[in-house]
């Protein structure tokens, strides 16, 4: 499951990077972008911890009832042999 994970992780990167690149290569930088839709690096990190302050509230409150009940179902599930 973490191998999966890890590939796909090493091409995301990877295809960032490509992207990025040929992006730097037209002129295309981050400030240009963030420019051109009316923001400022002072906004976007506004919005930012205007989000994080919502989404971390519920996320713990979602865990309190989650991680307990993935941790039953994982004591409970019955014994599987593994295969190299």
């Amino acid at each position: 499951m973490f191998h999966g994970f890890l590939r796909t992780l090493v091409k995301v990167v990877f295809a960032s990077l490509v992207v990025g690149t040929i992006m730097a290569h037209f002129g295309i930088t981050p400030e240009v972008l963030m420019k051109q839709a009316g923001l400022s690096q002072e906004r976007v990190f506004e919005l930012a911890r205007k989000g994080l302050d919502w989404a971390l509230p519920n996320l713990l409150l979602g865990s309190l009832i989650i991680v307990p009940v993935w941790f039953v179902i994982y004591l409970l599930r019955p014994p599987t042999t593994r295969s190299e």
